[in-house]
């Protein structure tokens, strides 16, 4: 196993100070090892990630080479030559489990913002007090986009937010983590070959929810309370101005439309299963507010906002990867984690269920990406 940094590389150096997982501590298990603390319905701290995994680490004896950068992969014969920072490796088979967020996606109407303006990715942002006094324009209300925004703004800091398409839940629905539900229910057990739309659903934005020890709902309508001023999503940038597009009460009412689909699914498994008693009544929720006059251009020249957050979303980095297995979007092409003969992937979105992501949902994907990888060994063999 090799690691260009050490062992939960990205948790320790590529997340903001006040992080936590948006998974309850209960959900954080891997193979031999789940979370054993005194706050199972709590949210680890990006500390306690780095800890949970070094010790994983060390109960499942992986024999990690930290310190080694790969450089390049290309085949070699019936295997592969890996080059790394520490020397060549020769190989039957490479299983890719770099991740899907190793670069900030960055849209390319950043190159059009006047150098005055402090540009920064959630892998630059630590805290409020490391920006330049003034406002800050936060880009996507995804689930990095909402916990930035709100934090920004509870450090006094004016904020506007441009809102795009975005999955809106509750943190707790009927007494229960809305994550609770989607793991009961089965909602994240469904496979890849039963999703209807592989594709939107493996670039579906993340929820937005935030792992707080109040266990609170982060929603649009939460940072309107707070003083962030949203507008629509960026759409280019003109003369200087940042020029917002119309129909956030499409993309609103869109939002909590799916959320109150999803969560009628949820009171139908609930009866279903006559799990009804141990849960609160089902609940419904305000629609998101509509501002009465959303701007639709921001003169970036101004002092009006001094700092952008590109709360964009994230891309994989193959660049090392020399082999053709990457389409033109730079997305790895793979059925299930199955990439190449000898070639496989783990950790990428809905791999193999909507799982794959978590930290939970690793074990099952592992194993059967495994299992195809040994039977392809034994048949080459």
């Amino acid at each position: 196993m090799l690691e260009r940094g050490e062992v939960a590389n990205s948790w320790r150096r590529e997340r903001w100070d006040s992080l936590r997982l948006l998974t309850p501590n209960w959900q954080s298990r891997l193979p031999g090892h789940r979370y054993e603390g005194p706050d199972p319905d709590g949210y680890m701290t990006m500390g306690e990630v780095t800890a949970f995994i070094e010790r994983f680490a060390t109960v499942a004896r992986a024999p990690v080479r930290t310190g080694t950068n790969v450089t390049s992969v290309k085949p070699d014969g019936d295997g592969y030559l890996v080059t790394t920072s520490r020397g060549e490796i020769g190989c039957r088979a490479v299983v890719i489990a770099s991740g899907a967020c190793n670069r900030p996606s960055v849209p390319p109407l950043s190159e059009a913002v006047p150098a005055s303006v402090v540009q920064l990715t959630p892998f630059d942002y630590r805290g409020p007090d490391r920006l330049p006094d003034g406002g800050v324009l936060v880009v996507g209300a995804s689930a990095t986009g909402v916990q930035l925004a709100a934090e920004l703004r509870r450090s006094g800091r004016p904020v506007v937010l441009s809102v795009g398409e975005h999955v809106r839940l509750p943190r707790l629905y009927r007494g229960r983590d809305v994550l609770w539900w989607m793991d009961a229910s089965g909602v994240w057990d469904e496979r890849h070959d039963e999703v209807d739309d592989l594709t939107r659903a493996r670039r579906l934005p993340s929820p937005q929810l935030v792992g707080t020890p109040e266990r609170t709902t982060l929603d649009l309508n939460t940072l309107t309370a707070m003083g962030v001023e949203l507008v629509g999503r960026w759409a280019a940038v003109r003369d200087g101005r940042a020029l917002f597009s119309g129909g956030l009460r499409n993309v609103f009412s869109l939002a909590d439309l799916k959320m109150q689909r999803l969560l009628e699914t949820f009171d139908a498994w609930a009866r279903a299963h006559g799990r009804d008693a141990e849960v609160g009544p089902p609940e419904r929720f305000a629609p998101t507010h509509v501002p009465d006059k959303a701007r639709w251009q921001l003169d970036l020249g101004s002092d009006e906002i001094r700092s952008i957050v590109w709360a964009t979303g994230y891309r994989p980095d193959y660049a090392w990867l020399d082999v053709p297995v990457v389409d033109e979007k730079g997305r790895l092409r793979h059925d299930g984690g199955v990439v190449d003969g000898g070639l496989y992937a783990l950790g990428l979105p809905v791999l193999r269920r909507r799982r794959s992501t978590f930290i939970h949902g690793i074990e099952d994907d592992a194993r059967e990406v495994i299992d195809h990888l040994v039977q392809g060994l034994t048949v080459r063999r």
